[in-house]
């Protein structure tokens, strides 16, 4: 059945933690796939409601907020704003982006964990859990760190390996420390409520397994076997933490509700807060109706990290209470890699929403391009900034904005801006018109089918098909021998255009606006696309306008630029000193002869990238000193300089050079070199003691 079938739509994209900014990766994994997908079924006159909103309890937050010294409020406060703002900037339109921390969400999910625990369905138990001791304070997940015992990632946290995706428990974790005190935690008894997994199994193998087979993504649909095919077990849903929804139980008192029974919860609440901010029916969107062919049609988009707790956990617990609908599909993104690496927020390895859209004033479109163009449907993908620049330039900018440009440029010079059909349309007119009414239907298609790189593609098919006519036609060497004919070949083209108008609205929003406003026409539903009329015999067109101006040089060597800056400043702040070396006498120290020396002359050694020859000037006598620095020093800019050099180490011969001594350097993480020199300006010879 065609996903347009369908009437009503409950569109979800992943919580972000509001512990930190938004970077690409996130666009790429949950945002932007599913910001495409509720506009495209808003133009085919849909009901949707595309929620979204900040995660903001669990551990991260009080990570972050003891980092920063200051409380979880101000920190969810602070980050909430940000995400929400960078957002709206950039052009993600939900229709409501909420708040876990709002009370009307602690109750909703308080009223979730009691219905399930009145009907039974939870199993409390004693168990044995990390406790800091020098905190007084039981570690939840995230505030555990160990050696991840599948892929041996030694940065893995208690409740996942983030590098490769396995689910884990605190206690599978080899070597584990505590993020408070960096100490070996110990186990300490406590108890908790949870969630038998194990129980519903047989439940999620027949809704999974055998009723979303050819519906899941491969790659979701390969995690989700592999999970059952390990064999589930039940999961606590409470924690030991003082952050987070009250567990609402008189002997649950100061523990929490663990954040993954909260967080998908959050979907729920922003549908109902956003139901009584516009007089509509939250139940119509999530909960079961008398006639299934009226319930709504749940789609989760997110990254594949949280595979596992959306058709899982989440499943199950919507299943165990009872009322509510499941997940159609949970079209999961791979990670986005940036410049080689895994993009890092701890590194600060990333390009960051925020940044970009003040570095890169007026270019929503742009990386919305780009990023659907490389979106991580079913394996990695990476970003580059050469790679962006490429496709802005060569795709946006040559095709696209070059078709349009010539279009609107030689309606106004030749016709005055007037579209007019002049003589009757030949089979070259009829055949690019019978093939650009073809790509509304291949990009519903593949959208249909959460193929979102596929449907952008087709897009600019239809882009390269009017680039193709024009080129074909030549209008501009016809126009003086028969400009009716020309008047047709740009009403064809202004067709173009304005498909091209309809089919963008879901990728690029803000340039589908821009189009319109050239053509002067209001924004169209999709029903229009393929129209061979859109444009009527008369219009007058508006300005013509850029639509996109090149990616330079200089922007693309500042990203670059900012990104190996940030790497080496991460080197330098979390690389530690190497271990002291085995004690010596005071005598030893006191045969070593360093000496305050100066830099007379400096070349290059021959033949070699490494070395310089110097001549030293020790206050006893002149040498000369062979030194590995050629890579970070040009031999003119330290003659003159003052160095430390060890005066009485014996004579090497290096390169057919006698070296006399040895100059001393400090060498920072990433072995770069500088000189131990003294602050003010010392006689030559000087002891350095």
């Amino acid at each position: 059945m065609s996903i347009l079938a369908k009437n009503k739509f409950t569109i979800t994209s992943a919580l972000p933690y509001a512990n930190g900014p938004l970077h690409i990766g996130h666009l790429a994994g949950a945002y932007i796939p599913g910001d495409i997908f509720a506009r495209f079924l808003r133009l085919n006159g849909k009901d949707v409601v595309f929620v979204c909103g900040s995660d903001e309890h669990g551990a991260a937050i009080t990570i972050k907020a003891k980092k920063e010294g200051v409380s979880p409020r101000e920190i969810i406060d602070k980050y909430n704003q940000q995400i929400k703002s960078s957002f709206e900037d950039f052009g993600i339109h939900f229709d409501i982006y909420h708040r876990t921390s709002e009370d009307i969400h602690h109750k909703l999910s308080q009223e979730f964990f009691l219905n399930l625990y009145e009907k039974g369905e939870f199993i409390e138990k004693f168990s044995e859990q990390y406790y800091d001791e020098e905190f007084h304070q039981f570690l939840a997940d995230r505030y555990i760190v160990g050696t991840c015992p599948h892929c041996h990632n030694e940065g893995a946290y208690g409740d996942q390996c983030e590098k490769c995706g396995t689910s884990l428990n605190p206690t599978d974790l080899i070597s584990p420390k505590s993020t408070l005190s960096g100490k070996t935690p110990v186990l300490k008894e406590t108890k908790h409520w949870y969630l038998p997994l194990d129980k519903y199994q047989p439940w999620l193998e027949k809704w999974l397994i055998e009723g979303k087979k050819n519906v899941l993504k491969s790659n979701v649909f390969g995690q989700c076997q592999s999970w059952l095919k390990s064999g589930l077990q039940p999961r606590s849903m409470t924690r030991d933490l003082d952050w987070g929804v009250d567990v609402p139980l008189e002997e649950a008192k100061g523990k929490k509700l663990y954040v993954w029974l909260d967080a998908p919860i959050g979907y729920i609440s922003a549908t109902k807060q956003w139901a009584i901010d516009h007089g509509k029916d939250w139940e119509a969107y999530w909960k079961k109706q008398a006639n299934p062919e009226d319930d709504s049609t749940l789609i989760h988009f997110i990254g594949k990290d949280n595979i596992v707790f959306h058709c899982i956990i989440f499943p199950a617990i919507l299943h165990a209470h009872g009322d509510y609908i499941l997940p159609e599909n949970v079209p999961a993104n791979e990670f986005l890699n940036l410049e080689g690496e895994k993009l890092s927020t701890s590194r600060n390895h990333a390009v960051w929403l925020h940044e970009y859209l003040e570095e890169f004033v007026d270019k929503q479109d742009e990386l919305r391009y780009v990023l659907t163009s490389i979106l991580p449907e079913t394996s990695d993908s990476e970003f580059t900034w050469k790679d962006f620049q490429s496709r802005v330039n060569n795709e946006l900018v040559a095709i696209l904005g070059n078709f349009v440009n010539r279009v609107m440029v030689l309606s106004h010079k030749y016709f005055e801006g007037k579209v007019a059909l002049g003589t009757a349309l030949t089979d070259q007119d009829q055949s690019v018109l019978n093939e650009l009414a073809s790509y509304p239907l291949e990009i519903t298609q593949s959208i249909s089918l959460y193929r979102f790189r596929e449907a952008l593609s087709h897009f600019m098919n239809a882009a390269r098909l009017g680039n193709k006519y024009l080129a074909d036609e030549e209008p501009w060497k016809l126009f003086k021998e028969d400009p009716e004919r020309v008047k047709t070949v740009l009403y064809v083209a202004t067709q173009i255009v304005a498909n091209l108008a309809v089919l963008a609205q879901p990728f690029l929003p803000k340039t589908a606006g821009k189009l319109f406003t050239m053509l002067g026409l209001e924004p169209q539903d999709w029903a229009c696309a393929g129209s061979t009329s859109i444009v009527a015999d008369g219009q007058v067109l508006g300005e013509a306008q850029l639509l996109f101006e090149k990616v330079t040089d200089e922007q693309v060597d500042f990203q670059l630029q900012k990104l190996k800056a940030a790497k080496t400043k991460n080197v330098l702040q979390n690389t530690q000193a190497s271990p002291a070396k085995s004690n010596i006498s005071y005598d030893d120290f006191l045969q070593m002869d360093i000496r305050v020396g100066t830099i007379l002359e400096a070349e290059k050694v021959a033949k070699t990238k490494k070395l310089l020859k110097l001549k030293i000037d020790t206050g006893i006598d002149q040498r000369t000193v062979v030194s590995g620095i050629a890579e970070y020093f040009a031999p003119e800019d330290i003659v003159g300089k003052q160095v430390s050099i060890l005066v009485n180490l014996e004579p090497r011969e290096i390169k057919g050079i006698t070296s006399q001594g040895m100059i001393l350097m400090a060498e920072d993480a990433d072995g770069r070199l500088d000189f131990v020199n003294p602050i003010s300006n010392i006689k030559a010879g000087s002891t350095i003691r």
